[in-house]
């Protein structure tokens, strides 16, 4: 007879505390009497040739501080299901149905899909196609709806905040202005967090369209005080008030999403040619999603995965695994991926940024 299984995969982008979520998974589920196959290279897993392993605690001991995902993930193939944006597309139904049957044929009782909102909206068609799906939340811009924090993103902020500790030698020793790009497509989260952690004077995020005039005009009144040197954080989705956003090209092969990108280089080319000023960009780009997860991303990673087995005994399907007042819980897949969370431009956080004299260019 064939075990009782749990199946378990990551998509989407890869970021540390991935490994976390399947040591939580793998344990918790084997405690209570589950098998757990684990889905190589996200959602393709499951279409033929099905490619899967067994995960056991054995095999997952010592994989919650390696950074990346041990199964492998792709936002590419079959199963693309975000071409920007909030904007979803359908899943062909030969394909859903596909994986619908690969996953009774294994008696897969429940598959718990690790993903961003893209990723997580593809787990809702599968829920609808007859796939028991529970979602865990998974990106490191930390703007999915319905939980306070995903994990990765701590890991992305200190990435940032490294990076930012190193730049600020070198900016005031040549008396220069360092321009920084982060991750943040729709969302400023990394910028913000990054910023104020890494004592950025300057932080351009998507939320806050920006002026030249204004940030040119910012970095002129630092020089003119003596001060040497500016740090300017910027999100790749940050644009100016009387621009767009800037793209590099789009997706492989005209498909998924835009890629953006190029508006560090942008800004800083606008700053030198404003205040006179010798400037330099950096882009961090995917150093923000590899590397080792911080503490707080292995733990919270752990908790997501042995959240997501406790959604799955109590049959919570469609559901996502939520963090809220440091307690896991589950909301509906659908609830969290309405839309996605972004900074409040006159929240808090802006406020308080702004009392310590960050500009943010509006």
């Amino acid at each position: 007879m064939i075990p009782k299984r749990i199946g378990v995969l990551t998509s989407g982008g890869d970021c540390p505390g991935l490994n976390a979520v399947l040591h939580g998974v793998v344990s918790a589920a084997t405690t209570r009497g589950y098998e757990v196959l684990g889905f190589l290279d996200g959602y393709e897993g499951l279409l033929n040739p099905v490619r899967y392993q067994r995960l056991n605690p054995l095999s997952v001991s010592h994989i919650s501080h390696l950074g990346g995902t041990i199964l492998g993930t792709t936002n590419r193939g079959r199963f693309v299901a975000k071409v920007g944006a909030g904007k979803k597309s359908e899943i062909d139904p030969n394909i859903l149905k596909q994986a619908r049957d690969n996953c009774r044929a294994l008696n897969v009782h429940a598959l718990i899909c690790i993903g961003g909102d893209g990723s997580l909206s593809t787990s809702l068609q599968l829920q609808k196609a007859g796939v028991n799906v529970v979602g865990v939340p998974k990106t490191i811009d930390n703007d999915i709806l319905a939980t306070a924090s995903t994990f990765g993103f701590d890991s992305a902020v200190t990435c940032v905040v490294d990076s930012l500790d190193r730049l600020h030698t070198t900016a005031r020793s040549h008396k220069r202005i360092m321009v920084v790009e982060t991750m943040g497509r729709h969302a400023g989260w990394i910028a913000l967090h990054g910023g104020l952690a890494g004592g950025a004077d300057a932080i351009l995020i998507p939320e806050i369209p920006f002026y030249y005039s204004k940030v040119g005009a910012f970095a002129k009144k630092r020089a003119s005080l003596g001060i040497s040197s500016t740090m300017i954080v910027v999100a790749e989705g940050a644009f100016p008030a009387k621009g767009r956003l800037s793209t590099i090209r789009s997706g492989l092969r005209g498909k998924g999403e835009v890629r953006i990108g190029g508006i560090g280089e942008q800004v800083a080319r606008q700053m030198e040619k404003r205040t006179g000023q010798e400037t330099r960009h950096v882009v961090l780009g995917h150093l923000q999603r590899g590397g080792n997860p911080t503490a707080l991303d292995r733990i919270l990673g752990t908790r997501f995965g042995i959240g997501a087995v406790e959604l799955v005994v109590k049959n919570k399907f469609g559901h996502m695994v939520s963090y809220q007042n440091y307690e896991i819980g589950g909301v509906p897949i659908s609830q969290a991926v309405a839309r996605i969370r972004t900074v409040p431009p006159k929240g808090q956080f802006v406020r308080h940024a702004r009392e310590i004299g960050i500009c943010v260019g509006d």
